[in-house]
C-alpha cells in the first residue's frame, strides 16, 4: 500500500470514496506516524482509539452514500479547543488533567463533517507565545532543519506551533490553529504549510480556551489552499452559544476555488518595508507581487499609517483581555491547588497562580492587569481601542484602492530554540507583519513561498475585505500554483 499520510485531505477523500483504501488504513497509518514521531514533541496527548472509530464509522457509511466532508480523515486538534472526556490544557501546569464534559463547537462540527482525531496538539501556554517554548509540557521541536549540516532544533512558531509541526512532519493530514495575533499564520510560514484565520467571527469561540476575546480565531491549517476551504467550511457556522459568532451562511470555498485574479487589485503596503528584514524575506514579496500579476491581478501601492502602532497596541489589549479571562483560574474549580501553611484564601489564591502559570502568561497576566488599573486604564487602554480603530479604518480606506494586501508573513524564518526567550520584546517583533489584520477582525492567510539561503521556509501573507475568505484563498491558490513549493523536511526523528 501506498503512503498514505503523504496525501492531501482532498487526495485522501478522493481515494476513499473511489474505493482505493479504506478509512481504516488511513487512520492506521496515521497513528502508527504519530508513534514514530514523539521525538518532536507535537503531541501532548495522543488518541489512536477515536482516529479508528471514526474511520470504522466512514467505512461503514461509505456504501450509504452519507458522507460528511471530512469522513475518512484524521485531524490533530490543538490543545486550546475542549474535546469531551480529552485532556484540554492548553499547553499549561494549571489545567493538567482536566477532561471537558462538553465538546467546543468547532471539533463537534469537524466531527458532524465525519473527522476522526489523532490527538491534541501541543502549543504555547494559553497561546502566549511564538516559538512554543512556553509550553508547560516542553517544545515543540519543528521538523525541519538548517541545509548547514547542523542539527540546531528549531522552532516551529506559535501558538499553534504542535500543529504546524504535526502538518508539516506528516503526523496530521491537517489540523486545527487558533490566531489571536498570528499563531497560525507565523507557524504556517516556518514549517512550509498553509494556514488561514477567517474573518472574526466565522468559526465559534465556544468551547476553546480564552485568551484575547476580541482577537481569538479558530482556523484551519494544512498542506494546501484546497485543504484549508475543505477544513474551514466544516469548522466555521453560525453558534448561538457565542455572542461573538457571525449569523451568517458558510460558503462552499472550496468550490469557488480559482487562480485566475483577472479584474482583481492587490495592494502593497508601503509601511511594510521595514528595515531588518532578511533580504530573502524581501526578494520572496518581489516574486509573490509578479506571480499575481501573472495571475491577472493589478498591484498597486497603499498605505496603512498606522501600521507602526500595531504591535504595541496589540500588546496592550491582548495582555489586558488575557488578565480578565485567566482571573478564572484560581486553583477553586481547576488543576492542581497550593495551599501554604497557614494561608488564607487570597495566600491559596497567590500560591496556585504562581505555581500554575508559567513565566510568559504571569507576565503578560502582570501587563494586562497594570494597563487595567484605575489609574492607568485611560493612559493605556483606552488609547489603545482608539489605535485599534484607527488600524481598521486604514484597511478600510485601502481596500476601497485594492481587493487584496499582500506581504511577508513573518519577519525571518524559523529560529532556534532558546534563541529569543531571554529576549521578550525580540519575541513579539514575530507578530509585527500578522498582528494588523488581527486588530481589525480581518481574513489573513500564509502561503509557502519558497526557502530561505539555509534552506528554511517562507511564507507569503494574503489579507482580505471582511467576509472575503474567497478572494484570500483564491489568490493563495495563484501564489500555490506559481510558487510550486514542494519542498519537505528530511526525516530525522
Amino acid at each position: 500500500m501506498s503512503d498514505l499520510t503523504s496525501l492531501s485531505i482532498a487526495e485522501l477523500r478522493d481515494g476513499f470514496r473511489a474505493g482505493e483504501f479504506t478509512a481504516r488504513e488511513i487512520a492506521e497509518q496515521y497513528n502508527a506516524a504519530v508513534s514514530a514521531a514523539r521525538a518532536l514533541n507535537a503531541y501532548t496527548v495522543e488518541t489512536p482509539e477515536d482516529a479508528l472509530a471514526a474511520a470504522d464509522a466512514a467505512d461503514k457509511a461509505l456504501g450509504s452514500g452519507e458522507l460528511g466532508s471530512l469522513a475518512g480523515i484524521p485531524l490533530g486538534i490543538k490543545d486550546l479547543f475542549a474535546t469531551r472526556g480529552v485532556n484540554t490544557t492548553a499547553g499549561s501546569r494549571i489545567l493538567k488533567d482536566f477532561k471537558p464534559r462538553y465538546e467546543s463547537t468547532v471539533t463537534a462540527n469537524l466531527r458532524k463533517a465525519g473527522a476522526g482525531m489523532l490527538g491534541k496538539l501541543n502549543m504555547d501556554e494559553f497561546a502566549m507565545g511564538s516559538s512554543n517554548e512556553t509550553s508547560a509540557y516542553g517544545p515543540v521541536i519543528s521538523p525541519w532543519r538548517r541545509n548547514d549540516g547542523g542539527k540546531a532544533a528549531l522552532a516551529p512558531g506559535g501558538s499553534s506551533g504542535g500543529s504546524s509541526a504535526a502538518v508539516a512532519a506528516g503526523i496530521a493530514p491537517a489540523a486545527t490553529g487558533t490566531d489571536t495575533g498570528g499563531s497560525i499564520r507565523q507557524p504556517a510560514a516556518f514549517t512550509g504549510i498553509c494556514g488561514i484565520k477567517p474573518t472574526y467571527g466565522r468559526c465559534s469561540r465556544w468551547g476553546i480556551v480564552s485568551f484575547a476575546s476580541s482577537l481569538d480565531q479558530a482556523g484551519p491549517m494544512a498542506r494546501t489552499v484546497r485543504d484549508c476551504a475543505i477544513m474551514l467550511e466544516a469548522m466555521a457556522g453560525f453558534d448561538p452559544k457565542d455572542s461573538t459568532s457571525l449569523d451568517l451562511p458558510v460558503p462552499n470555498w472550496e468550490a469557488g476555488l480559482s487562480g485566475n485574479l483577472k479584474g482583481k487589485r492587490v495592494g502593497i503596503p508601503k509601511e511594510y518595508r521595514i528595515d531588518g528584514v532578511p533580504a530573502d524575506i524581501g526578494a520572496l514579496w518581489d516574486r509573490g507581487i509578479e506571480w499575481l500579476r501573472d495571475a491577472g491581478a493589478e498591484i498597486v501601492e497603499i498605505s496603512l499609517p498606522h501600521t507602526k502602532y500595531a504591535l504595541p497596541t496589540y500588546y496592550i489589549i491582548a495582555p489586558a483581555e488575557a488578565s480578565s479571562n485567566l482571573a478564572r483560574y484560581d486553583g477553586v474549580r481547576y488543576g492542581p491547588r497550593e495551599v501554604p501553611d497557614g494561608g488564607n484564601l487570597d495566600a491559596m489564591y497567590a500560591a496556585t497562580r504562581a505555581a500554575g502559570f508559567g513565566k510568559e502568561v504571569r507576565r503578560r497576566i502582570m501587563i494586562g492587569t497594570y494597563v487595567l488599573s484605575a489609574g492607568f486604564y485611560d493612559a493605556y487602554f483606552t488609547k489603545a481601542q482608539k489605535v485599534r480603530t484607527l488600524i481598521k479604518q486604514d484597511f478600510g480606506k485601502a481596500f476601497e484602492k485594492c481587493d487584496l494586501i499582500l506581504t511577508p508573513t513573518a519577519p525571518s524564518a524559523a529560529f532556534g530554540l532558546g534563541d529569543k526567550t531571554a529576549d521578550p520584546l525580540s519575541m513579539y517583533l514575530n507578530d509585527v507583519f500578522a498582528v494588523p489584520a488581527s486588530l481589525a477582525g480581518l481574513p489573513a492567510m500564509s502561503v509557502p513561498g519558497g526557502l530561505d539561503e539555509q534552506g528554511l521556509p517562507l511564507g507569503l501573507h494574503l489579507i482580505g475585505r471582511e467576509l472575503d475568505e474567497q478572494g484570500v484563498l483564491n489568490a493563495g491558490l495563484a501564489i500555490e500554483e506559481r510558487a510550486g513549493f514542494t519542498a519537505k523536511p528530511a526525516r530525522w526523528w
